[in-house]
C-alpha cells in the first residue's frame, strides 16, 4: 500500500506539470503575470529549466505587454531568448502613454510608442488641420529620445534628440531606472565611478566630422567613421555600477548648476546624424510601408554607435570647461557691476533721498535676515544653502554622463492636470482612464471649433488642432466630465495649458435643442444624448479663466460637440488613436537637446517649429 503512495507522489505535483507539451504550457502562461510566471520556476530545479526554456511560454508574456505581433519574431532575433524579450518590455511597459510639462502653454505633448525593440518618445507639435481635417491630413511630430534593449533585454541604451547648428544629432546616456508606477520622467547628469570591467579609454576624435553607415561593416577603421564634437571622452559601456549613496544626487544641485551641468554634456557627447540615418523611421508607419529592414538597420547602426562613443565624458574635462564658464560669468559680472556702480553715484550726487534709499536697502539684505526659499526651491537672501555642492557631486565619480530615471512621485491633481515643478528637468505622465461602462468618453479626443467638423472658416485656410483629454470625477454626488486641454493649435495661446474646456454634469440632461440639423450639405444630424455643463471663457486674467454655460451632444457617428450657448460656437470631438496618427504623420525637426526633452521657459507661442504650422495637404 505504501508503495502505491511513493507512485501517486511522485506523477503529481511539478511531474506532471512538466510533462505537458509546450502548447499547453503557452496557454497557462497567456493567463499568468511575468512575475507569476517566474514564480513558478522558483518551485524547483525542474520547474526552473522549464520555464526558462520554454520560448512560447515567453513569446505569451511578450503577447500579453502589448507590442505589434508580426514584429515580435523580428525583434527575438535581437536578444538571446524570448524571456529576454519579455524582460525589456515588462521593464518599459509603465513608459507606454502620454506625458506633458507646463510650459510652453501651447501645450507640451509626448507620447511615448513603441519602436523597433525600442520604446521612442514623440512630441506632437503643436498646429492647424487643413480641409482634409484629422484623419487624412498628416499629424506633425519630432522624436525627443529613444530607448533601447540589449541583448540581455536590459533597457540600458538611451538616446536623446538634439539639433545644433541646423543638423540633427544624438546623446547618448543611460538608464538610472524605471519605477513599475512612474509618473515622473527626470532628465539628469549622473556621475559614476570606473567601472573594473569597462576601464575608459579617452578617445581623441576630430571636431566637426560626421558618420556613415556601419551597418554590417567589417572595416577595422570603422571608429574613424564617428566622431563627437570639441571632446576628449570616455569610451564604456553605458551600463555601469550606481554610485555610492553616499554621493549628492543630482536633484539636490541648484537648478543654475544643473542646467549648466546638462548642457555641457549634452554638448560634449553629441554625435552628428548623416541624412540617411536621420531620415530613417524610428517606428513602424503605415501597413503600406514596409518599414521592418530599415528600422533593424537602424538599430544596429545605433549600437554600433554607442560601442565606440559610451556617452561618458572626464570629470576633470568637465570641471575644467565648468570652471572657465564661471570665470568668464564672473567678469561679465564685475563689468556689468562696474557700470551699473558708475551710474549710481552720478545719481547720488543729484539726489541724497536716492541714497538714503540705497543704504536702508543694503541694511535689509544683511546676513542676519532669515533666508527665505522660493518656488523653486532656491534660497533668497542669506541663511546656510540648502543646496549640494557642484564639485562635490562631480567627484563623486570618475565619469559625466546623461541618464534617465522614471521615477514614482506625489504629484497632486487638479481636474486630472498634475501641479508640476517649475524647475525640475522633467515630464509628467497623464494618468488616464480606460472607456468603461458609464465612463465611455473617457480617454483622448481632438478636434476643431466650428460646424461643419474639419470645413475651414471663411478666408482661413486650417483650423486650430485641440487635444483634450476626458476623464470623470465625483463632486458633491455628481458624476462630471472634464474636458483636460493638453494641445491647442493656434499661433497665440488663448487658454492655460491644463485648463478645463468644459465640464459636464452627466447627471443631468440639457433642454437647449443641437443648433444644426445637418452636417455639411445632406446628413442629417441625430443626436443620442446631451447634458448640461459649463465650458470656459475669459476670465480674471490669463492664468484665471471663467466659465459660460453650454451643452455637450453625443450624435450618432461618435461624434461629441460641446456648445456654448451664449455664443453658439462649438467644440467637436472625435476619439483618437494617437499612435496611429504618429504612423501617418509627417517628422519635422527638433530643438536643442535639453530643451527638446522639456522646455521649461515660459511661453504662449508655438516654440517648437520655425515654419508655418498649417498641414494643409
Amino acid at each position: 500500500m505504501s508503495g502505491e503512495v511513493v507512485v501517486e507522489a511522485e506523477n503529481c505535483g511539478s511531474v506532471l506539470f512538466l510533462g505537458l507539451p509546450d502548447d499547453v504550457l503557452e496557454l497557462i502562461s497567456a493567463r499568468l503575470r511575468p512575475r507569476d510566471l517566474c514564480a513558478l520556476g522558483l518551485c524547483c530545479r525542474g520547474l526552473h529549466a522549464a520555464v526558462a526554456a520554454s520560448e512560447k511560454a515567453w513569446l505569451a508574456q511578450c503577447l500579453r505587454l502589448g507590442p505589434p505581433p508580426h514584429l515580435l519574431r523580428r525583434w527575438r532575433r535581437g536578444v538571446r531568448s524570448y524571456g529576454a524579450l519579455c524582460r525589456f518590455l515588462a521593464a518599459v511597459a509603465p513608459l507606454l502613454g502620454i506625458w506633458v510639462h507646463q510650459n510652453p502653454e501651447l501645450g507640451n505633448v509626448v507620447c511615448v510608442v513603441w519602436g523597433f525593440l525600442s520604446v521612442v518618445g514623440v512630441r506632437v507639435i503643436p498646429q492647424e488641420l487643413g480641409h482634409l481635417g484629422l484623419d487624412a491630413g498628416p499629424l506633425l511630430w519630432a522624436p525627443v529620445f529613444e530607448i533601447l534593449a540589449d541583448g540581455n533585454g536590459s533597457p540600458s541604451r538611451f538616446f536623446l534628440h538634439g539639433r545644433d547648428c541646423g543638423e540633427d544629432c544624438l546623446h547618448p546616456g543611460s538608464v538610472r531606472s524605471i519605477d513599475s508606477s512612474c509618473n515622473v520622467l527626470l532628465l539628469e547628469a549622473d556621475s559614476r565611478p570606473q567601472d573594473s570591467a569597462f576601464p575608459p579609454r579617452p578617445l581623441h576624435l576630430p571636431p566637426a566630422r560626421s558618420f556613415s553607415s556601419v551597418s554590417g561593416s567589417k572595416d577595422p577603421g570603422l571608429a574613424r567613421k564617428y566622431s563627437r564634437s570639441r571632446t576628449t571622452v570616455a569610451s564604456r559601456s553605458s551600463v555601469a555600477p550606481p554610485p555610492p549613496s553616499s554621493s549628492p544626487s543630482f536633484s539636490r544641485l541648484p537648478f543654475s548648476d544643473r542646467r549648466r551641468l546638462l548642457e555641457l554634456v549634452a554638448a560634449r557627447i553629441r554625435l552628428k546624424v548623416p541624412r540617411d540615418l536621420a531620415a530613417a523611421p524610428l517606428f513602424e508607419r503605415s501597413s503600406f510601408c514596409d518599414d521592418a529592414n530599415l528600422l533593424a538597420n537602424r538599430r544596429l547602426e545605433l549600437i554600433e554607435m554607442l560601442k565606440l562613443n559610451g556617452g561618458w565624458i572626464d570629470r576633470m574635462a568637465a570641471e575644467l570647461a565648468l570652471s572657465l564658464t564661471e570665470h568668464r560669468n564672473a567678469a561679465s559680472s564685475n563689468a556689468v557691476d562696474h557700470r551699473t556702480r558708475t551710474v549710481t553715484d552720478k545719481r547720488r550726487a543729484f539726489s541724497s533721498v536716492a541714497g538714503y534709499l540705497k543704504q536702508f536697502m543694503g541694511r535689509s539684505t544683511s546676513p542676519n535676515v532669515p533666508c527665505s526659499i522660493s518656488r523653486n526651491g532656491n534660497p533668497v537672501g542669506g541663511g546656510k544653502n540648502k543646496h549640494a555642492q557642484l564639485h562635490e557631486f562631480l567627484r563623486s565619480g570618475d565619469v559625466i554622463g546623461l541618464s534617465l530615471r522614471a521615477t514614482h512621485m506625489r504629484v497632486t491633481t487638479y481636474r486630472a492636470w498634475p501641479n508640476m515643478h517649475d524647475s525640475r528637468f522633467a515630464l509628467y505622465k497623464l494618468p488616464s482612464q480606460a472607456p468603461m461602462a458609464c465612463q465611455e468618453h473617457a480617454g483622448l479626443w481632438g478636434g476643431t471649433f466650428g460646424w461643419p467638423p474639419g470645413q475651414p472658416s471663411e478666408g482661413k485656410s486650417g483650423k486650430a488642432l485641440f487635444f483634450l483629454l476626458l476623464s470623470y470625477e465625483e463632486v458633491d454626488g455628481h458624476p462630471l466630465l472634464i474636458a483636460t486641454k493638453i494641445l491647442e493649435g493656434t499661433h497665440y495661446v488663448l487658454h492655460p495649458n491644463g485648463s478645463a474646456m468644459f465640464i459636464v454634469k452627466m447627471d443631468e440632461t440639457t433642454s437647449e435643442p443641437f443648433p444644426w440639423e445637418t452636417e455639411g450639405e445632406s446628413l442629417q444630424v441625430e443626436v443620442k444624448a446631451s447634458h448640461s455643463g459649463e465650458g470656459i471663457a475669459n476670465g480674471y486674467g490669463f492664468r484665471y479663466p471663467g466659465s459660460k454655460p453650454g451643452s455637450l451632444f453625443v450624435l450618432q457617428n461618435g461624434l461629441l460637440a460641446f456648445v456654448w450657448k451664449e455664443s453658439q460656437a462649438v467644440l467637436t470631438l472625435q476619439r483618437v488613436d494617437l499612435q496611429e496618427l504618429l504612423k501617418k504623420g509627417e517628422r519635422v525637426p527638433v530643438l536643442p537637446p535639453i530643451a527638446n526633452f522639456v522646455y521649461l521657459t515660459k511661453s504662449y507661442s508655438n516654440v517648437f517649429t520655425g515654419f508655418p504650422i498649417n498641414s494643409d495637404n
